[in-house]
């Protein structure tokens, strides 16, 4: 399998799985922590969908070619649970989910993830560049605190 990561990869969502901090991400930007997953907002924003979330497994497997099937549910168990909790914590009109691959499709940390974007009619999320920003933790927290609230109400399902 074609790798990506450069040789002594130090894995910025490795470090946030395992509960520590990085220069992007405080531990107050995690909303869940289960044993094979973590979720967190993000630290890169698009102005038109803040405070959106990235969801890892806690294993560290670089894209989807190769994480295994299980740990694969399991990320988008907790997508699910985290579309709802996001949807019902921004009153959003609806969420997307984005994962890449490769650089080609624009992946650019080398850790299997999911985003899972607030969507608003019109916030055209998909055709725009030019309204990123990396907010602080501070603007963050508030985010991650209505987001990890709302997750009480969205126990994993049977």
């Amino acid at each position: 399998m074609r790798r990506h990561a450069p040789e002594g990869y130090d894995c910025p969502f490795c470090t946030v799985a395992t509960g520590r901090e990085t220069a992007a991400n405080a531990e107050t930007d995690v909303v869940l922590r289960e044993p094979s997953v973590t979720a967190f907002v993000s630290p890169k924003w698009w102005e038109s969908s803040p405070g959106h979330a990235i969801v890892i497994p806690n294993v560290h497997y670089e894209n989807l070619y190769e994480i295994p099937d299980g740990a694969l549910a399991d990320v988008y168990a907790a997508v699910a649970r985290i579309g709802r909790a996001l949807r019902a914590a921004t009153a959003c009109d609806g969420v997307s989910t984005r994962q890449h691959n490769e650089p080609g499709a624009g992946q650019d940390v080398w850790h299997f993830h999911v985003h899972v974007f607030p969507r608003r009619r019109g916030d055209d999320l998909y055709l725009r560049d030019d309204d990123v920003r990396w907010p602080s933790a501070d603007e963050r927290k508030p985010y991650a605190e209505r987001l990890r609230a709302a997750l009480a109400n969205y126990p994993p399902r049977p």
